[in-house]
């Protein structure tokens, strides 16, 4: 989640201005929970083309085993 299009209901600004102390508390907030290594950060798609990758990758090494 982005906080793009989220309200304050504090100041009733968009909390991507951070124009008030809650705005920018839960701006933060939102920020240290999606960090660039989460997973739900990551679409759908891109979370299928990961396993499918470590599949692939997977059966390449049991070939280069036997």
């Amino acid at each position: 989640m982005t906080c793009d299009r989220l309200v304050c209901a504090n100041c009733a600004g968009p909390v991507s201005e951070g124009r008030c102390s809650v705005c920018r508390a839960h701006r933060e907030r939102l920020h240290r929970e999606n960090g660039p290594f989460s997973l739900g950060s990551l679409s759908p798609t891109a979370l299928a083309a990961l396993l499918l990758t470590l599949i692939a990758v997977a059966l390449l090494a049991r070939q280069a085993a036997v």
